[in-house]
């Protein structure tokens, strides 16, 4: 891991313009604003239910949606606000355009986002450069942001047991490649399945050293399709987060709008299967000891060897 400043992404910006990631460009806009629209609207109340639908993605603050394959605000901030308080720690190990360290920011909650690919934390940096209005939002303090250049397999220059939180949407298994313009050689997102599951198993082992006892690691991941035949790469990251000593709390199912062809590359107005509509939010919680772990065995013992 290596941190990435503020110094270093003014020094970045001065000779770009933009990004490509994957096959898109991203605009860097290299101004630092003063924002007075925080938070979704005054009457926003948070996820109750473990159906989550926003046919609104959200676009207050610097939220963009023009990076292909990051969640929606809506997301972090329901996990945020449902699971931490002002002043604790969440860590983005995948964090892309920085969507998570946005709201952490806007929550007043210290954050710690990382990136495999540089240009992308070069993204996050610039959605970052912004403070709220005092204003408008007087009792509004700067938390602690940090983002680094480094692998979500290896937190190297994170503590054990110093995290409050995990909100992280990792890559889809080969989906949506980050890195297919500039080949990044240990980008998740690039890997074939049974290299991307055994990466996966090293991102899950790392969360856990890494989150303090008791507290949550959230995961959004959804499915794929290949040869018109269902592909539940959900199962199995449920599968790797359990056998590292996870305690499943939550499985929130979440709509999926404005699909980009569904993520299936289909044109028929008929097929002989259904689309894919939905992904998973997992909620884990690491369990506070080994009595906490055997009192919610059952949650996991059927992902246990004998």
């Amino acid at each position: 891991m290596r941190e990435i400043k503020q110094e270093d992404y003014l020094e970045f910006i001065k000779n770009h313009s933009e990004v490509v990631i994957g096959n898109s460009a991203v605009k860097l806009e290299g101004n630092f604003v003063i924002i007075s629209n925080c938070s979704p609207s005054e009457n926003y109340i948070p996820e109750r239910t473990s159906v989550w639908s926003f046919p609104d993605r959200g676009k207050w603050a610097t939220h963009r949606g023009n990076y292909r394959g990051n969640w929606s605000p809506y997301i972090p901030r329901n996990l945020i606000l449902k699971y931490t308080e002002k002043n604790d720690w969440v860590l983005d190990q995948m964090m892309g355009s920085g969507t998570t360290l946005v709201e952490a920011k806007l929550l007043q909650r210290n954050a710690i986002g990382i990136d495999i690919n540089l240009e992308a934390v070069m993204v996050s940096r610039d959605r970052l450069n912004f403070s709220c209005d005092s204003s408008v939002h007087n009792d509004y303090r700067e938390p602690i942001i940090k983002t680094y250049w480094g692998d979500a397999r290896n937190l190297d220059k994170i503590d054990n047991n110093s995290i409050d939180l995990i909100a992280t949407h990792p890559p889809y298994a080969n989906i949506i490649s980050y890195s297919r313009k500039k080949k990044i050689e240990s980008d998740l997102s690039s890997m074939p399945l049974k290299k991307y599951i055994s990466g996966m198993k090293e991102v899950a082992r790392e969360s856990y050293r890494v989150l303090k006892p008791g507290k949550i690691c959230s995961i959004l991941i959804g499915d794929a399709r290949k040869h018109k035949h269902y592909i539940p790469i959900s199962n199995m990251i449920m599968e790797i987060f359990l056998n590292s000593g996870f305690i499943l709390k939550e499985d929130i199912i979440k709509i999926q709008w404005n699909m980009k062809a569904t993520r299936e590359n289909w044109r028929a107005k008929q097929y002989d299967f259904f689309l894919i509509a939905h992904e998973h939010i997992f909620v884990f919680r690491k369990p506070e000891n080994e009595k906490d772990l055997k009192k919610h065995r059952f949650s996991t013992k059927l992902w246990k060897d004998d």
